[in-house]
């Protein structure tokens, strides 16, 4: 399945882009973010992550679907 990704923050540092399409045989936020975290070096565990499926929070056992945007938020501190 082909899915849209957004980053932010740290994770957009660590993959090198805000943005990319991937094409992947996963089928839910948990197991496309393990794909990714061993691909960019992610250092976040997914259990400190938001996910947002389709500009909408999700679970992270959601099923996904082909053309899907899934983003992932990492923890943000405000001054």
């Amino acid at each position: 399945m082909n899915y849209r990704l957004l980053y932010f923050a740290s994770l957009a540092d660590a993959a090198g882009c805000a943005e990319e399409s991937v094409a992947s045989d996963t089928h839910d936020p948990r197991a496309l973010y393990a794909e990714l975290r061993a691909r960019h070096g992610f250092v976040f565990d997914a259990t400190r992550l938001r996910v947002a499926i389709n500009g909408a929070f999700g679970g992270w056992n959601d099923t996904l679907a082909d053309g899907d945007e899934i983003a992932f938020i990492p923890p943000v501190s405000g001054g």
